[in-house]
């Protein structure tokens, strides 16, 4: 059953609220940042601001490629896996921290579970660390589980921009695509949405966001209500009615 006051092309309404977690729940992308401006120096260079928003919200071997490329690096599969392990070892640091929720990010999600509607996180980080800021998210919500279902980055096929995470999200929920929307920060975490053929609404935070078909921009999620996201799911509507 869907919400009421948002519709979907099928009539049954929003059915799920999907969320990215670095940069679009919380403020944590920084951390990969400094943890790939770190991996820089421990290397001998100086990774480029540029460098470092093109890796937002991408796998950890393409940031790690995006890095090396930046800084004239040449590194072996094993030394790639030790810097993987190295950056992760570092953000788990970094998050022990307090918790800062994006603007607006609490108050949607605290809406949408007191209407029951279903929720998943949909992360490329690594459960052991995604585990780290959903223990402090639930605290957050009086200890609620904040999501039905969470996906981590080593727990898919294949990774944001590829649409798999979503659609094994969308699977475990069980729930039309049609009648998702999911909330994402980054470019490769909308094209995966769109690619899942949800509606994606973009909220940039370190990286802007091109328009796509389909994709509903905010500069924040401050005032976003449920009721709001008939407009998202409108957006994608039109573009498949135009296909």
């Amino acid at each position: 059953m869907g919400i009421p006051g948002t519709s979907g092309p099928s009539g049954e309404g929003l059915q799920a609220l999907l969320f990215d977690m670095d940069g679009t729940l919380v403020e944590t992308e920084q951390h990969w940042g400094a943890a790939m401006f770190a991996l820089a120096r421990r290397l001998g260079g100086e990774m480029s601001a540029q460098a470092r928003e093109r890796t937002v919200g991408t796998s950890m071997a393409t940031a790690l490629g995006i890095l090396y490329a930046d800084i004239g690096a040449t590194r072996s599969e094993a030394e790639a896996r030790a810097d993987a392990r190295w950056i992760e070892d570092t953000v788990a640091e970094l998050l022990t921290g307090p918790l800062t929720w994006r603007p607006g990010a609490r108050e949607l999600l605290t809406e949408a579970r007191a209407a029951a509607l279903p929720t998943a996180l949909v992360t490329t980080t690594p459960r052991r660390l995604a585990d780290v800021v959903l223990a402090k998210v639930d605290r957050d919500l009086d200890g609620l589980p904040a999501f039905d279902v969470t996906v981590c980055g080593d727990e898919v096929p294949a990774r944001k921009p590829d649409p798999a995470p979503y659609h094994q999200a969308m699977a475990a929920l069980a729930v039309d695509a049609d009648g998702c929307v999911v909330v994402e920060d980054s470019v490769s975490g909308a094209t995966a949405g769109l690619a899942a053929g949800a509606a994606v609404l973009g909220v940039p935070s370190l990286q802007p966001l091109p328009a796509l078909p389909g994709l509903v921009l905010r500069d924040t999620l401050a005032g976003v209500r449920v009721a709001d996201l008939a407009e998202v799911l409108a957006a994608r509507d039109a573009v498949h009615a135009g296909a």
